[in-house]
């Protein structure tokens, strides 16, 4: 007879799921389901109120990632305004994302995944979090710490707070640059690139022991999405879009990110909150596709920075053709905190950076705008709809976790199929399948919106506990 494991909730994500491991009559994974458990509904009550609002109203999706809902829907209100933002703006724009990218991926490398890489998949789960890693290597805990606040106060000096600022708006920014600002963050660049270098040292010496969780987790051939620069460089904030193969071959470029839809469908399973996001061109499920600091190495030539440079190349040798498999998301996301550090030093010294022409102003000259950026876990789209007088009639949001659900899916089947066997199910097999959803950095408070018919369950429960009644759609 067929049974379930069920892991509830997965631990050290941002957000709140399920898995569901399916087992076949000889007690192995035949299938495993990634079931989001939460539902937001930013789409219907943002109707009503007036698109400038969208980009502080949208940040409060996410605690963890309120910048990148603020670029989104700031430039969906550029969309709306037609308006040209001044080059400063942009800039400025690039530098608060950078900001975002590297506190982000400084989470959920040393947070959240440092102790499955540092203290064993293996180890006591009551040790393996953050306090472990803390009184095993501190030193690396105290970088982490170090390395995340750098971008927590680049986000705080630029938009007055580190978490959900206002500071981006329709038409560029609410403020402009000071000579203070800028040499603050100058002044912490030097240490934060210092520890950027060495945690890439450590992690490359370190990830040769996991050679069956390299080839297990998510590790198959699948389209890759993101922008990229016009010279086909890495590009974190405004681009176009290419989409690759598991051979790093083009399937697609230079597309729009406001025509989205023509390449990109959304789907819903009964399952799970999730939208499942797809490439039209080749259909559900089969059009595949990851999105990311994984995919955005995979679909680049280069960096466009000198050191992060150098760590691609490496990065490229990992396998032939694209690096498939999701354990490396680990190492892109360092590789991208290095450019991010490099990129904004460049930035900062631009000679127009501290110009206080730093937004465009003008009314409502489209009733429909589209904006995208690149947020720490995948591209993320903001699609508004308004009336005449700027206030919202439709929205729709494609969160960057989204893009990765038929991979993320794959990837625990794939994961649970090799490591989990039924007859002596053991901690560490388990911890391999939550490990897998971790590599993908999913940010599930952002992710979920309405798509469909979704899920439903109501219980009444009784003073003692059991369940009076119950409904379910």
């Amino acid at each position: 007879m067929t049974k379930e494991i069920v892991i509830d909730p997965v631990t050290r994500i941002e957000g709140h799921a399920k898995i569901t491991v399916f087992l076949n009559d000889s007690g192995e994974a035949s299938e495993a389901q990634l079931h989001v458990t939460q539902l937001r509904g930013f789409e219907k009550f943002v109707e009503g109120r007036p698109f400038h609002e969208m980009p502080a109203l949208t940040a409060r999706i996410c605690g963890i990632c309120p910048v990148s809902h603020l670029m989104a829907a700031a430039k969906a209100g550029d969309s709306i305004l037609a308006v040209k933002i001044p080059p400063t703006a942009k800039k400025l724009r690039r530098i608060m994302n950078m900001g975002q990218h590297i506190q982000s991926h400084a989470l959920n490398f040393f947070h959240l995944s440092s102790p499955d890489l540092l203290l064993g998949f293996d180890s006591d789960p009551a040790k393996r979090n953050i306090f472990g890693v803390l009184k095993d290597h501190p030193e690396l805990a105290r970088d982490g710490i170090r390395l995340r606040a750098f971008g927590q106060k680049v986000i705080e000096f630029l938009g007055g707070k580190r978490i959900h600022p206002s500071w981006a708006v329709p038409g560029g920014v609410s403020s402009p640059l000071t000579i203070e600002v800028r040499d603050k963050i100058l002044a912490l660049l030097p240490e934060a690139k210092s520890i950027a270098l060495k945690t890439i040292g450590w992690y490359k010496q370190a990830f040769g022991k996991y050679t069956a969780e390299i080839q297990s987790f998510a590790n198959f051939p699948s389209l890759f999405l993101g922008m990229v620069t016009p010279q086909g460089g890495l590009e974190q904030y405004d681009g176009l879009i290419r989409i690759t193969d598991e051979n790093r071959k083009i399937v697609a470029d230079k597309l729009e990110h406001s025509n989205y839809q023509s390449f990109i469908g959304e789907a819903a399973e009964t399952w799970s909150f999730l939208k499942f996001p797809y490439y039209k061109p080749m259909g559900y499920p089969d059009g595949n596709y990851r999105v990311g600091p994984l995919a955005r190495l995979n679909i680049i030539d280069k960096c466009g920075t000198p050191e992060a440079d150098k760590e691609f190349l490496e990065f490229k040798q990992l396998d032939k053709g694209a690096v498939k498999s999701s354990f490396h998301y680990h190492y892109a996301r360092l590789i991208e905190i290095l450019f991010s550090i490099e990129k904004m030093e460049q930035l900062l010294h631009d000679k127009d950076i501290l110009s206080t022409h730093v937004r465009a102003t003008g009314g409502v000259n489209a009733f429909e705008g589209i904006g995208a950026s690149e947020a720490p876990r995948g591209i993320l789209f903001h699609h508004y709809k308004v009336d005449e007088n700027g206030l919202m009639k439709w929205c729709n949001l494609i969160i960057a976790t989204g893009h990765n659900n038929l991979s993320m899916n794959k990837g625990i089947t794939q994961v649970a199929k090799h490591f989990v066997k039924g007859a002596k199910i053991q901690e560490g097999m388990l911890n391999r399948v939550e490990a897998v959803v971790r590599a993908f950095d999913p940010c599930l408070s952002c992710s979920t919106h309405s798509l469909g018919k979704m899920p439903l369950q109501i219980q009444l429960i009784d003073p003692e506990g059991k369940v009076a009644d119950q409904t379910v759609r």
